[in-house]
C-alpha cells in the first residue's frame, strides 16, 4: 500500500504539470486512504483481513476483500494499536481535507467551482506540498518496516532538507 500511496503522488505531480487539476486533488485523496490502509494493516487488521486482501483476484476473492472496514473505522481500530507518532497525522489530515477531498470525488461544490472559475495557484501549491507531506510519512513508516535503524533517521533527515516542499504548519485542503 505504500507503494500505491508513492504512485498516486507521482500521478498528482503529472496532472498537477498537465493542468488537470480536478483529478490531481481527487488522487490526494487515493493517496491519503492508501496511506491509511497500510498503517491499518500493520497496527490492526486481522490476519483473515489482510490474507483477503493478498488473494488471487477472482469475482470471489474481490468481493470477500471488500468487506473490510470505512476509512474512519480504520482510523478508529488503529487507536491503541499504532503508535501516536503515526495516528495523529493521519487523524490531523483527515480533519482537515477529508470534507473537501470527498467533495471532488464526489462531484461536489469544490470540484464543480473550482473546475468552473480556476484554482489560486496558492490551493495547488498546497496539494503539492500535501502530496509531498504524505510521501513523507508514507516514507517514514515503511523506512521503519525495514527493521532498518538509519532508515528512518535518513528520511527524517530529508523532511529538514526539504522543508520548504512540505505542508508548512497544518495538513489543511
Amino acid at each position: 500500500m505504500c507503494s500505491v500511496a508513492f504512485e498516486h503522488s507521482e500521478s498528482i505531480k503529472i496532472l498537477l504539470a498537465t493542468g488537470n487539476f480536478t483529478s490531481a486533488i481527487g488522487l490526494l485523496r487515493l493517496q491519503f486512504e492508501a496511506l491509511v490502509r497500510a498503517h491499518w494493516f500493520h497496527f490492526s487488521a486481522t490476519e483473515i483481513q489482510i490474507n483477503k486482501h493478498l488473494a488471487d483476484l477472482t469475482n470471489e476473492s474481490a468481493n470477500r476483500a471488500s468487506k473490510i472496514p470505512m476509512l474512519t473505522e480504520m482510523l478508529e481500530k488503529m487507536e491503541g494499536k499504532a503508535p501516536e507518532n503515526a495516528l495523529l497525522p493521519l487523524l490531523e489530515f483527515k480533519q482537515y481535507s477529508w470534507k473537501p477531498l470527498s467533495s471532488y470525488i464526489h462531484g461536489g461544490i469544490h470540484a464543480i467551482n473550482r473546475h468552473s472559475k480556476g484554482y489560486p495557484i496558492e490551493l495547488i501549491e498546497q496539494v503539492l506540498r500535501n502530496s509531498n507531506g504524505l510521501n513523507g510519512t508514507t516514507a517514514y513508516f515503511w523506512s521503519q518496516l525495514t527493521g532498518q535503524a538509519n532508515k528512518p533517521k535518513e528520511v527524517m533527515k530529508s523532511f529538514n532538507e526539504f522543508r520548504d516542499c512540505l505542508p508548512s504548519d497544518r495538513l489543511k485542503n
